[in-house]
Parts: structure tokens; C-alpha cells; sequence
């Protein structure tokens, strides 16, 4: 089986993907580290998209039950057949712009206060993820994702990034069971 979870960057993605892992026999896959280069500081260079997908495709085939977590809208058109399952979480961007800022803290640490190009970066990412919700921004948004659950072809959940990460769990372990028994 093949789950994407996707959301705003903060809502909560990858800590469910990673959760989703423990308990199951799923291999959580992040984009991120198929979308960035390795480096030190992080996220400072971008892997080329035909590389990223390169890359993904082939752990993507290695297992049989993938959860993959992060935005994929402009990854391509084979990924909109390629999940039986789709899970969209949602957060208020209040409180997600809040747990970034926390995860660049602990990111980056005194880095945050030294660093000029680490501060314009952070300054640059916590701007970006704030148009979210804004419907003209052209970037990650809540109005793309809207449009691309559309053309997903896969059962789709939707989750609240509020909500405890234990119950979010198990409502995700309890669709697992749904899509399956559908199969059957």
C-alpha cells in the first residue's frame, strides 16, 4: 500500500509519517530529503526535479507499504495515480507559524542570532509558509492543495493538525484497514 500525508509545512506531516512507521510495517519516506541536497546548514541547495523523482521512485518501488510525507503537487502527473490512500492535514496557520518558528530555534540554534545568511533564510522560509492560506499566493497553498486533492486518484483523509498525534494515529491506522478491506 501506498500513503501520501501532506499539508502546510508545519502541520504536522512528517512527526505523523514517522509515528505511522513506528507502529506499522510502512516505511515512512520525507520529500525533503529527496527534494534538498545534503548539507550543513540544511535545506540550502535543491535537487533537480528529474533527480528528486529519480531518487524517490526507486525507494518509493523498494517497499511494498510506503508512506511518503510533504507536498508532491509540482513533482508530476504520475504521482497523482501513483497513492491508494491520500492524507490532508490542516492547521491554523497561527499555530503552525509558531511551531516552525520553535523548529528553526531548534534547527538552527544560536545560528538564528549569528549567522546573516541562516537569519535571512529563516526570515525568507517563515514568510513563505505564512501566504498559505493566502488564495493569491502561487506557491504551496491551501488553495493548490484544494486543487490537486481533485485530481488525486486515491481515497482521500483529512485530518486536523490540532488534534493529538496518538488519535490522528490511530484514524490513520483505522483507514489502512478501510482501503484494504475495499480491495478485497
Amino acid at each position: 500500500m501506498k500513503i501520501l500525508l501532506f499539508g502546510a509545512s508545519g502541520s504536522g506531516t512528517t512527526t505523523l509519517g514517522k509515528e505511522i512507521e513506528k507502529r506499522t510495517n510502512f516505511k515512512h519516506l520525507d520529500v525533503d530529503d529527496y527534494y534538498w541536497k545534503k548539507t550543513i546548514p540544511p535545506f540550502q541547495e535543491k535537487i533537480p526535479l528529474a533527480k528528486r523523482n529519480e531518487n524517490l521512485k526507486v525507494d518509493f518501488k523498494k517497499f511494498e507499504n510506503v508512506i511518503v510525507s510533504g507536498s508532491m503537487v509540482s513533482w508530476g502527473k504520475e504521482w497523482e495515480i501513483a497513492f491508494d490512500l491520500a492524507i490532508f492535514i490542516r492547521l491554523e496557520n497561527k499555530e503552525r507559524i509558531e511551531r516552525l518558528k520553535k523548529r528553526e530555534i531548534e534547527r538552527y540554534g544560536e545560528k538564528l542570532e549569528t549567522d546573516k545568511k541562516i537569519q535571512q533564510n529563516s526570515k525568507a522560509f517563515l514568510k513563505w509558509a505564512d501566504q498559505y492560506e493566502n488564495p493569491s499566493f502561487d506557491g504551496r497553498s491551501l488553495k493548490v492543495h484544494k486543487e490537486w486533492i481533485k485530481l488525486l486518484e486515491c481515497e482521500l483523509l483529512r485530518l486536523d493538525g490540532k488534534t493529538e498525534l496518538a488519535i490522528n494515529v490511530e484514524k490513520v491506522l483505522s483507514e489502512i484497514k478501510n482501503v484494504i478491506q475495499q480491495r478485497l
